[in-house]
């Protein structure tokens, strides 16, 4: 009794030093100023920045141009498939297909990247001594961090994003993958409370489960001087009078981008004066939205910008007039959980319509910090796009709330803070588990 309560004291101890962390993840941005999650590299280099110490496991990828360390945060590319060309997908938004289902090259690929991830970040944890392990997606990296934390007594923090909740759902051997994850889970973490309810249904406890949004950099993403604004319609070939309406992201299904294209269709829209849809981003469907901004007779009011790399992505937010973002439940049941270009836009002080669903309300306040409508209603999106065209004052109220709301709780060093007290009560509920068990 008396080692235990030793224990214990020497384990509370811990929390007030600088802590160590290990991170695995499948997804990074491939090179400085990539889009590929972003939100990866921003948690570890501002949980870095704070003076933690972050080592981060992910795949090797023949477009991965990154530093052995690289903004605080060393980094530990692992081979899995060497020189198998179509076995390069494990990860960075290369496994799914629409984001509705994996591509069969994934499941080839699997079991070579599970066993080639378990061994990288024992490699990791045996380098870095670390206090606890963070699995990014609890699939497909739940599981190899349970093992290796269960084999190296470490605790393990699984962190949701949204695609391996969904995927956990319906594959069962997939599921049952996340399910010892989540047995095994000092603490999870998931960007919106829908992402959170829907990790209990696959076994995840409530009581050790914290919703805690993204975080963006205020700094780089504000808004533009009617210099940048000007270089940026130049650029995209606006016209005099004519306003810029931005939305994007991958062109995947979920992310509602023909809900777009059929609201700028409607007559609300039209009647509301000049403006041009810009959707910014690539994907499996960037044909079949041409197609249909042609169907719907938009050719020269839509304009498909392609890839923005992330710098250039700050000066276009900063421009836009509206930012949509049109998610929707997808037909598989797939749901982004917190989208990056949601907070970008708030802190570009951007007026936003958006969807009402999962995690947009959590950071969006409907009329206070932009307009919320009901999904896959293109003409309730028309008329709100319409509202805040004809309405530049309200519209300008809107921007500078959202802005107001990120400076104020939003930022990546309070997310960043947030996140590291997850972790702090992991490692303590883990050291009070091993002392109870002596």
């Amino acid at each position: 009794m008396v080692g235990a309560t030793a224990e214990r004291s020497d384990q509370l101890a811990r929390l007030d030093r600088p802590l160590r962390i290990a991170m695995l993840t499948t997804s990074y941005p491939l090179y400085p100023g990539d889009t590929t999650a972003p939100f990866i590299e921003e948690l570890a280099a501002n949980i870095a920045a704070l003076g933690h110490e972050v080592g981060l496991a992910l795949p090797a990828h023949p477009r991965l141009r990154r530093g052995p360390r690289e903004r605080g945060v060393e980094l530990y590319p692992f081979r899995y498939a060497p020189g198998i060309r179509r076995l390069q997908v494990w990860g960075y938004a290369s496994s799914l297909s629409g984001d509705v289902g994996l591509k069969g090259a994934a499941y080839a690929a699997a079991p070579l990247a599970l066993a080639a991830s378990t061994v990288a970040t024992a490699r990791l944890v045996r380098h870095l001594r670390p206090d606890l392990i963070v699995a990014h997606w609890v699939i497909p990296n739940g599981p190899p961090a349970a093992l290796v934390a269960r084999l190296m007594g470490k605790p393990v923090v699984v962190s949701l994003h949204g695609s391996d909740v969904f995927l956990a759902e319906r594959k069962a051997i997939i599921g049952r993958g996340a399910r010892a994850a989540f047995r095994r889970a000092a603490a999870v973490t998931a960007c919106s409370p829908d992402l959170a309810a829907r990790a209990a249904g696959l076994g995840a406890e409530p009581i050790r489960t914290t919703t805690i949004p993204y975080g963006v950099d205020p700094a780089r993403f504000r808004p533009a001087t009617p210099e940048e604004r000007a270089a940026v319609r130049r650029e995209l070939g606006l016209r005099e009078g004519e306003r810029l309406v931005l939305t994007g992201g991958r062109l995947v299904h979920k992310k509602g981008i023909d809900v777009a294209i059929d609201a700028f269709a409607t007559a609300a829209v039209r009647e509301a004066g000049p403006a041009r849809l810009v959707v910014f981003g690539y994907g499996d469907l960037q044909a079949d939205l041409a197609a249909q901004a042609t169907r719907r007779g938009l050719t020269d009011r839509v304009l498909f910008a392609g890839r923005i790399e992330r710098d250039r992505m700050a000066t276009l937010f900063g421009a836009a007039d509206l930012f949509l973002l049109p998610s929707v439940h997808d037909h598989a049941g797939n749901v982004d959980g917190l989208p990056n270009t949601l907070l970008e836009a708030m802190a570009s002080g951007v007026p936003i319509v958006a969807s009402d669903v999962v995690g947009v309300p959590t950071v969006i306040d409907d009329g206070v910090h932009g307009l919320l409508m009901p999904e896959r209603d293109a003409d309730a999106l028309g008329a709100a796009i319409a509202t805040l065209l004809r309405d530049p004052a309200r519209a300008t109220t809107l921007g500078h709330a959202a802005r107001a709301r990120v400076e104020r709780e939003l930022t990546w060093p309070q997310i960043a803070r947030r996140y590291l007290a997850v972790y702090r009560e992991a490692i303590a509920r883990h050291g009070a588990g091993r002392a109870g068990g002596q």
